[in-house]
């Protein structure tokens, strides 16, 4: 359902887009993403805003997302000693969306997602 990211990714980054590509009922209660992400989230998106001490919200919204998304196609990606950058088109039932994702890593776990993306075409496009 993903193109996987190439093996210079970060462990969690890569295990992080095998469960947003894992469909709704492997996602269940979300426990493998959790243990991808800090205790205290900082996550900023363009319909949540900026949200520190994100995690529980940030899975239900991720809820969502796997729940409508049919595929995701990684364009490109970026990492480096402070974090990560990838760029990606999810394939939703009324169409294409493009999202572009900044990590922060703190002892081996997502710290920080800065999420862009046009809300109103992701909701138009059947998002939720």
């Amino acid at each position: 359902m993903a193109n996987t990211l190439s093996g210079s990714a970060p462990a969690a980054l890569q295990e992080y887009y095998r469960v947003l590509a894992s469909g709704p009922q492997a996602y269940g209660d979300g426990s493998e993403l959790r243990a991808l992400l800090s205790d205290r989230l900082d996550f900023t998106g363009s319909l949540a805003g900026h949200r520190p001490d994100a995690t529980d919200g940030f899975l239900q919204g991720v809820a969502g997302f796997i729940g409508t998304v049919r595929s995701i196609n990684i364009l490109r990606e970026v990492h480096d000693e402070s974090g990560s950058a990838v760029l990606y088109d999810a394939e939703l039932p009324a169409g294409s969306v493009r999202f572009a994702e900044f990590f922060t890593f703190e002892d081996g776990v997502i710290d920080s997602l800065n999420l862009h993306y046009d809300g109103a075409d992701y909701i138009a496009k059947g998002g939720r």
